[in-house]
């Protein structure tokens, strides 16, 4: 299994991405908690270990998780140090310029591994 733990739903993902997630087995979406700014570390903590206690119990091969930089960091901690493989999608950016206004729209390339 992997689990899509971002703000993004994978039925939104462009064709690529979703084959080079299924490597890993069928994908699930976690949706990814908001974090407010004035959220307390250890407060912070906590709530990752709340979704990292929810993931393991779901027995994933991969794991990708983009958001919250702090929430990331104890997330992606969390998860490595029970084995579990976690990534963050590696994308190119390209911007054009259409009538004065910049468009910018992001291509996948692959998943690395945190």
């Amino acid at each position: 299994m992997f689990i899509n733990f971002t703000n993004h739903p994978s039925s939104s993902w462009e064709d690529g991405q979703k084959e080079a997630a299924k490597v890993y087995g069928n994908i699930v979406d976690i949706s990814f908690p908001v974090i407010p700014p004035k959220s307390l570390e250890k407060e912070v903590e906590e709530l990752a270990e709340n979704y990292v206690k929810d993931i393991l119990e779901k027995y994933p091969k991969a794991v990708l998780c983009q958001g919250e930089y702090t929430f990331v960091y104890h997330v992606v901690k969390k998860l490595k140090e029970n084995g579990i493989v976690v990534l963050a999608a590696c994308s190119e950016r390209k911007v054009k310029e259409e009538n004065n206004r910049k468009i910018v729209e992001f291509q996948f390339e692959r998943f690395r591994k945190y």
